[in-house]
């Protein structure tokens, strides 16, 4: 498919002329396109005329792209969530694609297009939608107001302990999960707030203790000491007795990049998803 058609498509799908994002802390190389340059949203390296195969992943890591430049493959789109990599462990936590990669990916012509705002919006091929369903969380209603779109999920789980959930995302991620146990075991009344990746917030808390829910799922649920948002949101879930289950959060964003494989499949393009490594330290 010819790369600028696949790209107007995609922007129309995901209606990014509607959304806004944010990723000034990246680093605006000589590779990035202008596109991402004017809206931190859709192509950032528009390195490819013809598109023959996608690939897609969460993060942008250098493995990830290495297995991509490995294979040999030209006229590649490697979509992703993200247009940074996550590492919780550093300061900042987002860091830039590798640039000794990026001269590379320009050579055998791997674009890379990210759709994080736009993907995160609640829809089909969301976060936090594609999450609720490898839980088997029925969706009721959304919340959480991010960039002025809803990210949030209000479920029905058929679940009766958050130790019940726990274990199901364990099996779901596919590695522990951490469960903070802050309420009454028994979920209320089946009902679980769901934030995939990184939820835990003081005004999310708030608003969730809003719905009478003691149960809330998202990805990155550490409580440290030297980040006061997460300082506060750990009282915010103690005094209101909700209970916290972290995954990760590459793990409760991937499977929206795992969906999107249909939509690609869909566009008569094959696809594939490339694992990551999620990072404990996250919980």
């Amino acid at each position: 498919m010819e790369a600028k058609k696949l790209y107007q498509i995609l922007d129309k799908e995901f209606d990014l002329v509607h959304c806004k994002d944010d990723w000034s802390e990246i680093d605006l190389n000589d590779f990035i396109s202008d596109n991402f340059r004017k809206r931190f949203m859709g192509l950032v390296l528009d390195n490819a005329k013809d598109i023959e195969r996608v690939y897609t992943t969460v993060f942008p890591t250098d493995d990830v792209l290495k297995k991509i430049l490995n294979s040999g493959e030209t006229n590649i789109l490697l979509f992703t969530h993200h247009p940074m990599i996550w590492d919780i462990t550093k300061i900042p936590s987002f860091i830039n694609i590798n640039p000794d990669l990026l001269p590379k990916l320009k050579e055998k012509r791997i674009s890379l297009y990210t759709l994080h705002v736009p993907l995160d919006k609640n829809g089909e091929y969301s976060t936090t939608t594609n999450l609720a369903k490898a839980l088997d969380i029925v969706p009721e209603s959304e919340f959480c107001e991010y960039f002025g779109v809803n990210v949030g999920i209000i479920g029905k789980t058929n679940l009766y302990t958050v130790e019940e959930l726990a274990n199901k995302i364990k099996q779901a991620v596919g590695h522990k999960v951490k469960l903070y146990k802050y309420g009454a075991k028994e979920i209320k009344d089946g009902k679980v707030a769901l934030v995939a990746g990184g939820g835990n917030d003081p005004d999310t808390i708030s608003e969730i203790a809003k719905f009478r829910i003691n149960v809330f799922v998202t990805g990155i649920t550490k409580l440290s000491r030297d980040y006061m948002p997460s300082i506060k949101a750990h009282a915010l879930l103690k005094k209101f007795k909700i209970n916290l289950i972290g995954a990760t959060h590459y793990s409760t964003e991937k499977f929206a990049c795992i969906a999107m494989n249909n939509y690609f499949r869909n566009l008569g393009l094959p696809c594939e998803f490339i694992e990551g490594e999620p990072a404990l330290e996250d919980m």
